[in-house]
């Protein structure tokens, strides 16, 4: 049996779903599986998620995860940082956002002091963070400030064993085009390159995407392809990655989805995204990649109209957890 690493398990924004994911999961004994889980947040917030999905678990109250006891038990280490009445269910707060600050900014401190191998969080409120004074643009870029990361990074969306990166992300379409380089390409190629090998895929398999109709028809219908996609995978095989393409995106995803490669990069958000959230919408997966340890969460957000009903899916948070332990045990060897 693989062995289980030690991960920290956020609970997320207080006022969404990311408290109920993890209390029906710990209820159902679903970490000790795949990990020994160190769960981090508040536990009023966590006993109120228990409430709502009509589950009961024994806890034990650590101050740190060299106190946890794997008995099956749930080892807790209680920020005390949310009330419950600080989060009212559904409803986007300030309080919610320091707290989801919080405990980003302590795992890392966790994993750099070697008490934990990665962890995965509930969702969040990037809005709520903001507010609560997130100077940072994500959670990523938050998470490589406290890393001091300087190489390629951010999020990865994988969806059973297809992972994507993208090498434009949150700008309107009307600016893709002059976003675009050979040195932003390769950015994501090798983030790509990078993040699959360390979940234990020696060489990558990766296809570009196109951007324009018909894959620019040499020209006719955009030039893009010709003057920086076609050179950044020169530049990738050049650089040993099994980088391919770049193929039209009407047919990147067929392919892909056949398992002809292990990764897509795509030159913006939705390429992508419309992809993978069609194929499974419910199991889809964020990894922040290229960052030191294996940080995973649910592709979803926090669902704050079905918030405190107990009715929320846990199947994408389970994969997150089963990704971040192949992560953790990956990177241990």
């Amino acid at each position: 049996m693989e062995r289980k690493p030690i991960l920290g398990i956020l609970l997320g924004d207080g006022a969404g779903v990311g408290p109920e994911i993890i209390a029906k999961l710990a209820a159902a004994n679903f970490f000790e599986e795949y990990c020994h889980p160190v769960f981090i947040g508040d536990i009023r917030i966590f006993n109120r998620a228990l409430n709502a999905v009509g589950a009961n678990v024994e806890i034990r109250t650590i101050n740190d995860p060299t106190e946890a006891i794997w008995d099956g038990k749930c080892n807790i280490v209680n920020r005390n940082n949310l009330s419950c009445e600080e989060a009212p269910i559904g409803e986007l707060t300030v309080a919610c956002g320091k707290a989801n600050l919080d405990m980003l900014t302590y795992a890392v401190e966790l994993y750099k002091a070697k008490k934990i191998e990665g962890f995965c969080f509930g969702p969040l409120n990037k809005a709520g963070m903001k507010e609560a004074g997130c100077k940072f643009e994500s959670e990523h870029h938050l998470l490589a400030h406290e890393f001091n990361h300087t190489a390629p990074f951010g999020e990865i969306n994988v969806c059973g064993e297809l992972w994507t990166t993208r090498t434009t992300s949150h700008i309107p379409i009307k600016d893709v085009s002059a976003a675009l380089s050979v040195n932003s390409i390769m950015r994501a190629i090798t983030l790509a390159n990078v993040s699959l090998k360390n979940s234990g895929i020696e060489r990558p398999r990766l296809a570009i995407a196109a951007l324009n109709p018909h894959c620019g028809e040499n020209g006719l219908c955009g030039r893009e392809e010709i003057d920086v996609i076609k050179p950044a995978i020169e530049e990738a095989r050049k650089q040993g990655i099994d980088a391919s393409g770049p193929y039209p995106s009407d047919i990147t995803f067929i392919k892909a989805f056949r398992g002809e490669f292990d990764g897509v990069v795509t030159m913006y958000h939705d390429q992508g995204q419309i992809a993978l959230k069609l194929k499974g919408f419910e199991q889809g997966i964020t990894i922040a990649g290229g960052l030191p340890a294996p940080i995973v969460t649910c592709a979803h957000g926090t669902a704050y109209d079905i918030a405190g009903k107990g009715i929320v899916k846990t199947s994408a948070f389970e994969n997150a957890v089963k990704m971040a332990a192949r992560m953790a045990n990956h990177l241990a060897k």
